[in-house]
């Protein structure tokens, strides 16, 4: 109870007396005027005289009979206040005494184990706005970052208290070390007198106190010159630079020796060797390391001009061109002062690529100190090209880059490269791309002022782009990167791969085989004699979806993840032979009618060999001009769409027909109105058969119309420049017309090939029998089409019966095992399997 009385009495008080301390401890004496400080001390003392008048005004000491009534009334029943009451009634009585007698027995046994009250000493209810706690949060504060010491500077404020403080300490002084070091202050006072290590750039401040003069100061660590303040002035302060002591001279005084720790250059170094990863993507490891810690870097890529084989193109002497200078990765949580990290970048595009290089690391620290690397020599990783021509474009790109001096000489090659493009080039979209970059190259170069370095980038671009359609966009090169990731696969089943590289490898042939589709789709045509393609004739030719494809390769997956290789080489090697087989139908390749988006597929093939057949003889009438002919020469010379000895309306003719873009535009290509016309009746076609269109859901379908609404954008740019008769512009708007139908073509057969379209309703036509899965029993196959109920087909379409039946029961064991199958469709494969 004393302790509840006095706390609750003497609190404002305590209060006063911490905050009048906290600035005191913290030092604001030595900055404030005296002024200040004693008005401050006057409001310190009347706070404190009022704070404990209250206290005295407001405490009670406790009284005995207080005490235990309090401690009557923490106990249960009262027992202490029992004990000195009196029987009222029933007295005389032997029970009613006896009861009584009982009571008091029992309340004495409670009192006499009765615990001491606890005192409450909460004080929200007297202080609600808390304070005393702002009063013990400054002085905490001021006690972290200050010093008890600081209160005896107090007496050289007062009357005579500089011969007071002659006799105490009246100096201070501490070590501030660098923010990026990490390290405390050091309070000078609290410090033995002996050698100090402290980091080079430390901050030092000394305050003298008393009558100026009766203290100085010398040190030998600042290494000052010049202008330096007088040893005694009250405040100094300077910058540890080297070894050497400090002395306070005078009543009092002390010295230490000081030893300067100079701040570690930053080291950086490659930690191995250059490695290519994916297309080009270059990768670095390195380590680097320092005493408080790496703060950033980064990595200087120059020539090394000495290095470079000076032939053919690179014999000229290169255009001036900066290093390559990119930044380092750092890590993002731990500890900087040592570590390993990899510099990642994809430098295929830049002209250092596949040239030898000299790459130099640095890193800065937080003192702005630099280390550097020794230059390491190596070839700058780039993207390699295996496709003939995609590799001399992506050379010539590499010359011209290394000096526009080249751009005549690349002109020459490139033209004798694309001599005869039927025999070099996959499709018209990329010769003509690649003649329209070199018009605008010879161009630039014969101009008066130059190829310009905008140019240059700007038709480097384009042969880059180039290369990389040549490299990646042919069905034979989709059907070698499937082959290689089935090969790799096939390899890590015999290897016993861990689970890590077997989701890696699976993911490759998803990939490789999404790609392959879509190459497939794109170029779907019905095989012709002679090709390399699968032929219906082989006997094991095969329609499949790609859920059935996803379906077996994740089965696959599923397999090698719990140690079954054998089975998954069985499944393996059934994929190998449904890809091997796999043809896309189109038109009246099928069996049966053709649906409405294989028609669409059609229909847009032929609109954009169309549109290149225009673009061709754009092309040839602008050569024509530049060689001084007449493009009227030219007619019936084999041109496109006006080719003698072929009957009206042959494919490629340019001559109106069924679905055929140019109805009722018969007109001679020399006309100048003729190529526009026909340009015009193209759109027209296309606007058509982007209103025929069926329903397409999903992504693949989305970019298919983004795509037809493009080449529709292009297609009247080009028709404009035509009538303006601006050739070259025509020009390239009908190759982004090009690109934008072949990129619809490959979306719109992605789309078909998911099953994602939806055919409108028509009236007499009905659902077409085998589209998608509602045409398919359990086990894949068509219902009536292809050896369904009500067809006459053979079932087995020449396979052996004994191994086709064994892949049945395989593939029903499967799906019934499959437990996100419906419970009905579940229950049927489970009699198949007890009927056979």
């Amino acid at each position: 109870m004393v302790a509840e009385r006095l706390l609750r009495a003497f609190w404002p008080l305590w209060t006063v007396i911490a905050l009048a301390l906290a600035p005191l401890i913290a030092g604001w004496q030595d900055r404030l005027p005296v002024e200040a400080f004693w008005g401050w001390g006057v409001l310190a003392i009347l706070g404190a005289l009022g704070g404990l008048g209250w206290g005295l005004w407001r405490f009670r000491w406790p009284s005995r009979a207080a005490a235990i009534d309090r401690l009557d009334r923490s106990l249960p029943g009262r027992p202490v206040s029992a004990l000195t009451d009196a029987q009222a009634t029933g007295r005389g009585d032997v029970g009613a005494e006896a009861l009584w007698a009982a009571h008091l027995a029992r309340m004495r046994a409670r009192s006499e184990d009765a615990p001491a009250a606890r005192p409450d000493l909460r004080l929200a209810a007297r202080d609600p706005f808390g304070l005393r706690y702002i009063a013990l949060l400054f002085l905490v504060v001021a006690l972290l970052f200050g010093s008890v010491w600081r209160l005896g500077s107090v007496g050289s404020l007062t009357p005579g208290g500089g011969d007071a403080l002659a006799q105490g300490p009246v100096w201070e002084g501490w070590i501030e070390p660098p923010a990026h070091t990490g390290q405390p202050v050091l309070y000078l006072p609290d410090q033995p007198p002996g050698p100090l290590a402290v980091p080079v750039g430390s901050t030092i401040t000394l305050r003298l106190y008393g009558q100026v003069g009766a203290l100085t100061l010398s040190e030998t660590v600042s290494g000052r010159t010049g202008e330096v303040p007088a040893a005694s002035d009250p405040a100094q302060s300077f910058v540890v630079a080297r070894d050497g002591e400090i002395r306070v001279n005078g009543p009092g005084g002390a010295e230490w020796q000081l030893r300067a720790i100079p701040d570690a250059t930053p080291r950086v170094s490659v930690a191995g060797p250059v490695e290519t990863a994916g297309l080009g993507q270059m990768t670095l490891p390195f380590r680097a390391n320092d005493d408080h810690g790496v703060v950033s870097g980064s990595a200087t890529i120059t020539l090394d001009a000495q290095g470079v084989e000076r032939r053919h193109g690179l014999s000229t002497a290169p255009d001036p061109r900066p290093a390559l200078t990119v930044d380092l990765p750092m890590p993002y949580t731990g500890d900087r002062a040592e570590f390993e990290e990899i510099l990642t970048g994809d430098f295929s595009e830049h002209p250092f690529a596949n040239l030898p290089v000299r790459i130099t690391l640095d890193v800065t620290d937080a003192a702005g100190q630099t280390g550097a690397s020794e230059p390491y020599p190596t070839t700058l990783p780039g993207r390699r090209f295996f496709q003939p021509v995609a590799r001399a474009v992506a050379e010539q790109r590499r010359d011209l880059l290394w000096s526009r001096a080249n751009a005549g000489r690349v002109v020459d090659l490139l033209r004798a490269v694309s001599h005869r493009p039927d025999e070099v080039f996959p499709d018209r979209a990329t010769y003509l791309r690649l003649r329209v970059a070199l018009r605008r190259l010879d161009r630039a170069h014969r101009a008066p002022e130059g190829l310009s370095a905008e140019t240059q980038e700007e038709i480097a671009q384009a042969l880059w782009d180039l290369a990389v359609q040549l490299e990646d966009g042919t069905l034979a090169d989709a059907r070698a990167r499937l082959q290689r990731a089935q090969e790799r696969l096939a390899q890590a089943m015999r290897d016993g791969a861990s689970a890590d590289e077997i989701a890696e490898l699976m993911d490759e042939l998803r990939a490789a085989t999404e790609d392959y589709l879509a190459m497939l789709a794109q170029n779907a045509q019905p095989p012709e004699d002679g090709t390399d393609e699968p032929q219906a004739s082989q006997g094991e030719s095969m329609q499949v979806t790609q859920d059935e494809l996803q379906a077996l390769m994740d089965r696959i997956q599923e397999l090698m993840e719990e140690g079954r290789m054998a089975e998954a080489a069985e499944l393996m090697e059934q994929l190998n032979r449904m890809m091997e087989n796999l043809q896309v139908a189109q038109g009246e390749g099928g069996s049966g009618p053709p649906t409405p988006g294989q028609r669409s597929m059609q229909e847009l093939q032929d609109s954009l060999r169309d549109q290149q057949e225009l673009s061709d003889e754009a092309f040839r009438q602008l050569q024509d001009r530049f060689n001084g002919r007449d493009p009227g020469q030219q007619q019936g010379q084999g041109q496109p769409g006006q080719q003698s000895g072929q009957p009206p309306g042959q494919p490629g003719q340019g001559q109106p027909g069924q679905g055929q873009p140019g109805e009722g535009q018969n007109q001679q290509p020399g006309g100048k109105g003729s190529l526009a016309d026909r340009q015009q009746a193209l759109r027209d076609e296309l606007a058509r058969q982007r209103g025929a269109l069926p329903r397409l859901g999903g992504e693949a379908g989305e970019r298919a119309g983004a795509a037809l609404d493009r080449a529709g954008r292009a297609m009247d740019e080009a028709e404009e420049a035509l009538r303006a008769d601006d050739l070259a512009r025509a020009i390239d708007r009908q190759a982004e017309a090009t690109e934008a139908l072949r990129g619809a073509a490959r979306e719109l057969g992605e789309a078909l090939a998911r099953g994602d379209s939806e055919t409108p309703d028509q009236p007499g036509q009905g659902a077409q029998p085998g589209d998608g899965a509602g045409g398919r029993d359990p086990l894949g196959r068509d219902t009536a089409d292809r050896g369904g109920v009500g067809s006459q087909e053979d079932m087995l379409d020449g396979t052996d019966p004994a191994r086709r039946a064994e892949e049945l029961l395989g593939e029903i064991r499967r799906r019934a095992a499959e437990r996100e199958r419906s419970q009905a469709e579940r229950d049927y494969l489970e009699r198949l399997l007890d009927l056979f």
